[in-house]
């Protein structure tokens, strides 16, 4: 066993998804993530929240494309991404679960005892997303 992992974090996400302009519309628009890439042949876009890179990947036949059951299925359960603080999450949450084709889950509450933030929400294309806000993380970034 190596004394210390071949890997240095995650280059991309992949996924696939049945609308990739809704989808893409969703990061962009109304998450403000920005296109860092695309190709048109698959077609797929590449979008970035200057920290992340998320792809995102068009089914081939969208009418024939089976949604995920997190319980049933191997795969993505859900994509988690941080949020900088607690206003940012409220914030959030109300444009989220305003944007067309958006399913939430449920809304901010905490993430088992806490004192974790979170919320889920299914975007156009399906895809679960958790957004969250940890309250210690916010600490240990103020200390620096």
């Amino acid at each position: 066993m190596a004394d210390n992992p071949s890997t240095c974090g995650v280059d991309h996400i992949g996924l696939s998804v049945r609308d990739l302009e809704s989808t893409r519309g969703f990061f962009c628009d109304c998450l403000g993530w920005r296109i860092v890439g695309e190709r048109a042949d698959y077609p797929a876009v590449f979008v970035s929240d200057g920290h992340d890179v998320v792809t995102l990947w068009q089914v081939e036949t969208p009418s024939k494309a089976i949604p995920f059951d997190r319980r049933a299925n191997v795969g993505l359960h859900h994509l988690a991404l941080a949020v900088v603080d607690r206003i940012g999450l409220e914030t959030l949450y109300e444009r989220v679960s305003n944007w067309p084709g958006v399913v939430v889950e449920f809304g901010p509450e905490p993430s088992g005892a806490g004192p974790r933030i979170h919320f889920i929400v299914r975007e156009p294309s399906g895809l679960r997303i958790e957004f969250a806000f940890d309250p210690r993380l916010e600490d240990a970034r103020k200390a620096r």
